[in-house]
């Protein structure tokens, strides 16, 4: 499956984004979703994940209560909303899918992936 993500932006302290991974290629049913970012020099860091089937989600304590994450299996699509940003959201953002066994399994680690869209930077300006 190829995995394009969008909709990242400049937007000031408190504003909001809606990033969008679109998949092509094959269906997302069966597949994990989630979200990581990176800061320059360093590791890609989870944020959230839709897993497929019944609606199972995870959200990283970083950013829960700002962040909810969607997914519309039959567009292939996997959105990550993006609420009340700080300069510390500021990040290249990845979307990225791995089959899995489980509907309800939420892998959390990069390494767990092996389907990687291009990133969209993610800026907000203080």
């Amino acid at each position: 499956v190829q995995l394009q993500a969008s909709g990242g932006g400049l937007v000031q302290t408190g504003g909001s984004l809606k990033l969008s991974c679109t998949a092509s290629g094959r269906s997302l049913a069966g597949y994990a979703v989630g979200w990581f970012r990176q800061y320059p020099g360093q590791r890609r860091e989870f944020v959230a994940i839709a897993a497929w089937g019944k609606g199972t989600t995870g959200i990283s304590g970083r950013v829960r209560g700002r962040v909810t994450i969607s997914r519309d299996d039959a567009k292939n699509i996997v959105d990550l909303h993006l609420n009340n940003l700080k300069p510390e959201d500021t990040a290249v953002y990845y979307c990225a899918a791995v089959l899995t066994s489980s509907d309800q399994a939420t892998p959390a680690r990069d390494y767990e992936y092996d389907n990687w869209g291009r990133g969209t930077q993610v800026t907000v300006s203080s």
